[in-house]
């Protein structure tokens, strides 16, 4: 049964507001920081529910010939795709997308729009398992997307910032799981009725929410710079200072003693002890060393020391042993692993990678050049 009339105005209201919301929600990522992975995911994933919005709109779903709806749903369920994509970019600051990436939304849009032109409705053996496929796709993705979150929410220290992240990662999971079902229980899988309408409208608050607390937060917050900042690819500077941020300065804070002397144990534990180099250190653990609870650590290396980061604050200590240890000639001979093993990195690739991205050059390449030039 499709929508009475006061329905099909309130729901096409409802639309129209949501597709606005989403594509003011583009604009405002793009103005902020275009050429974050993240913010252009993030865009992507607004304009595909966009196409959405529009695809599930009963009347459509109703009138329109299969053929036509196609492309839609197959945006449309690809959105699953870009949503474990958009979260792996939101929680991770050095996530690089990769063509896995763009085979999978690709695969999704594909085995969709197959579905609905030529699958949907056919009385072929195969129709289970096609439609199946497509109706496990989002529950894929969404135990993916809280994977991807619980691995790497802890190590944000921006208190405002993680709580809008979990808010986007568990309102959207929620959602995926219950459209699901919603077109589950439903005939040939379409929403009718007040269940077409109650979709659009949870999704615009959950939209909305996000929309308004990312311009109560701030860009600055929300998106910060990437993980690493360059550091010297020469002799011109020794070392990275150890107590130098690589995020922006934090704001000013009132001098408070107590945190004075927390911060100096702090320090003490990373440049006296080289706590760094434990290769169990997380913030449950230097919590513990310092006898506090989580959330004041977190507090003290975000607005004391500067940093969004944990990863980003315990990878410079280790990536500032690792540069003097590659400038230095007695150590000439000693193999790169060694080095970032010592240092307190657990495998040479995560290590290169943070190398290159703080120095722009290999570990090699730095040895070579500091070491021609001392």
């Amino acid at each position: 049964m499709l929508l009475t009339e006061p329905l099909v105005l309130l729901d096409a209201g409802l639309r129209g507001t949501l597709i606005a919301l989403l594509l003011l929600l583009s604009a405002i990522l793009w103005r902020d920081r275009p050429r974050l992975t993240v913010v252009r995911t993030g865009i992507a994933l607004c304009l595909g529910l966009a196409v959405q919005v529009v695809a599930a709109t009963p009347l459509f779903e109703a009138m329109v010939p299969r053929l036509w709806q196609a492309p839609l749903v197959a945006v449309s369920v690809a959105n699953a795709v870009l949503f474990w994509v958009f979260v792996q970019a939101l929680f991770d600051d050095d996530f690089v997308l990769r063509p896995l990436h763009a085979t999978l939304w690709l695969a999704v849009a594909a085995l969709s729009g197959l579905n609905c032109v030529v699958v949907a409705g056919s009385a072929s053996i195969l129709t289970p398992l096609f439609m199946g496929a497509q109706r496990g796709i989002p529950l894929l993705f969404a135990a993916l997307s809280a994977l991807a979150a619980a691995r790497q929410w802890r190590t944000d220290l921006v208190e405002q910032r993680r709580r809008l992240r979990a808010f986007i990662v568990i309102t959207g999971i929620a959602y995926t799981v219950a459209l699901l079902a919603a077109r589950l229980g439903s005939p040939h899988g379409r929403l009718l009725g007040p269940t077409a309408t109650a979709d659009v409208l949870i999704l615009l608050l959950i939209i909305a929410t996000v929309t308004v607390k990312m311009l109560k937060l701030g860009h600055l917050d929300l998106f910060p710079a990437p993980s690493h900042q360059a550091l010297p690819a020469s002799g011109q500077v020794d070392t990275l200072p150890v107590d130098a941020p690589l995020s922006p300065a934090p704001k000013p804070v009132e001098h408070d003693p107590v945190e004075d002397r927390l911060v100096a144990a702090l320090q003490s534990l990373m440049q006296e002890e080289r706590l760094y180099r434990s290769e169990d250190i997380n913030l449950a653990s230097l919590a513990a060393r310092l006898q506090l609870p989580e959330y004041r650590v977190r507090r003290l290396i975000n607005q004391r020391l500067g940093y969004r980061n944990f990863n980003a604050y315990i990878n410079e200590f280790r990536l500032t042993e690792a540069c003097t240890a590659l400038k230095d000639p007695a150590l000439q001979d000693l193999p790169v692993l060694s080095i970032a093993l010592e240092a307190g990195f657990q495998s040479i690739g995560p290590f290169n990678r943070a190398f290159k991205a703080a120095t722009g050059l290999t570990p090699t390449e730095f040895r070579k050049e500091n070491i021609a030039d001392s």
